[in-house]
């Protein structure tokens, strides 16, 4: 299985922080956001990552390189301008195949063990989310998980509303047809949930959205007194 990471976004709630350093190469623990993820995945046997960029995008390659001093091999996505995430993936596809690949937000941080990851089978689904209780910032949270399924608000759907973490394993069909472009991933998603083809299940970890430059030293502090195993 080969596995993305979204690295391309300019990291505008980041700054001053990302003016001059692109946000997954900010570090907690003395260690990059996103370099947290390339472990996670070496570890797991997940040794082709694609990797989008855009805004600093010189400095995410020269500081990751061809991903060797990681044991894994990261093929480069330049988009120039940002593409947003489905147009990201859109623009990566001749990089990911034609496989279900693990998705991963730069800019979120977990202690989450992406093995079962490898264990999902969509059969004929298109994505599986893995959600987290609302965060504070985020109280309303983004879809409604019953039965291992994911809804939109607009399903009327009873079940537990949760946020996407921005780890998927998700299928290249979703984006089948599909023209290059800026493009969203949400309404990719929300249509595929109104065709009951979207699996889910609540992440069983910590999580951090690293949205600010606040939540970036929280996260350090809490990382260095070990609050987070």
């Amino acid at each position: 299985m080969k596995a993305m990471i979204l690295a391309a976004g300019l990291g505008n709630r980041m700054r001053p922080l990302t003016l001059h350093t692109p946000k997954p190469l900010l570090a907690v623990a003395d260690k990059p956001l996103i370099v947290w993820h390339i472990e996670k995945l070496q570890k797991i046997g997940v040794t082709d990552i694609v990797i989008n960029t855009a805004w600093l995008a010189e400095k995410l390659i020269a500081a990751l390189g061809t991903g060797e001093q990681f044991g894994v091999k990261i093929h480069w996505s330049n988009e120039g301008e940002g593409l947003e995430t489905a147009g990201g993936i859109i623009h990566a596809l001749p990089l990911l195949g034609d496989q279900p690949f693990i998705l991963v937000n730069g800019d979120v941080w977990t202690n989450y063990d992406f093995a079962p990851l490898l264990q999902v089978e969509l059969g004929q689904n298109l994505a599986h989310l893995m959600l987290v209780e609302n965060p504070v910032q985020h109280p309303q949270g983004d879809f409604v998980l019953h039965e291992q399924k994911a809804y939109t608000f607009e399903q009327n759907q009873q079940g537990e509303a949760l946020t996407y973490s921005g780890i998927a394993v998700i299928s290249p069909e979703m984006f089948a047809g599909l023209a290059e472009g800026k493009r969203p991933l949400a309404p990719l998603l929300k249509d595929a949930m109104l065709q009951g083809r979207i699996s889910a299940q609540k992440l069983p970890a910590a999580w951090v959205d690293v949205g600010t430059p606040e939540r970036l030293s929280d996260l350090d502090r809490q990382i260095r007194q070990r609050q987070y195993a």
